[in-house]
């Protein structure tokens, strides 16, 4: 069962959001398959929703995570250095995330967003270096779909809804289901070989990060909402 640790906030997401978006980073940048612009653009994407976290929630390991991320992104030519950096970085905002959740549902939602948003990133690269393997945008794709069910079993499988979160409950489910038809959608059309697959998948990936911030806001909702009624 989910416990009272299971609380939501802006700080809370955005904190997942940056660890997923550092730690799928990382192991893209143990590929080295990309320059430093990619580096710097997954960096400074985490930056931003790290910041963020951080904005609405001040705090030691928060502003510790913000300092190795800035870092990762200032050696971002050197990967596997850049790499190690931001998987500390990651665990230090897991940590933030799991402060004010429960930490199974901090580690799905960090997996769902961190994958889409990376394969976006990713996906946006390949259009400057079309010579980019496309398997690790599939396996991102993979990753983003699986984090999604698992976010949406770790955080709405324990709970019933009360009878007013019902309906938000049902369009977060719907909207889980949506983000995980768009990730198959973005398998399939990386098998199109033309450069318009990418394009495609990428536009794809933008709208899967919306669906799946809504999914996983909503989910986390309906779960305190039941917990404020025990």
């Amino acid at each position: 069962m989910l416990g009272s640790e299971v609380l939501f906030n802006p700080a809370v997401l955005l904190a997942m959001w940056a660890a997923g978006i550092l730690g799928s980073g990382a192991v893209v940048a143990r590929l080295r398959i990309t320059g430093a612009g990619y580096l710097w653009l997954t960096v400074g994407t985490a930056v931003l929703a790290g910041g963020g976290a951080w904005l609405f929630d001040p705090g030691p390991v928060a502003v510790a995570a913000l300092l190795i991320a800035a870092v990762a992104g200032s050696v971002g030519r050197k990967s596997h250095v850049a790499g190690a950096l931001m998987a500390v970085s990651a665990a230090a905002f897991f940590l933030v995330a799991a402060r004010g959740s429960f930490a199974i549902s901090a580690l799905t939602g960090s997996v769902a967003l961190g994958a889409i948003t990376s394969g976006m990133l990713l996906g946006h690269w390949y259009l400057v270096d079309p010579r980019i393997p496309r398997r690790p945008l599939q396996h991102l794709a993979v990753a983003g779909a699986a984090g999604v069910v698992l976010d949406a079993a770790a955080v709405l499988g324990p709970t019933i809804p009360p009878a007013d979160s019902a309906v938000l409950a049902v369009v977060s489910l719907g909207l889980a289901a949506v983000s995980c038809l768009l990730m198959v959608a973005v398998w399939f059309a990386l098998r199109y070989p033309s450069y318009s697959g990418v394009m495609a998948a990428t536009g794809l990936s933008y709208l899967a990060i919306l669906t799946c911030l809504g999914s996983l806001t909503m989910a986390r909702v309906v779960a305190e909402g039941a917990l404020a009624l025990r």
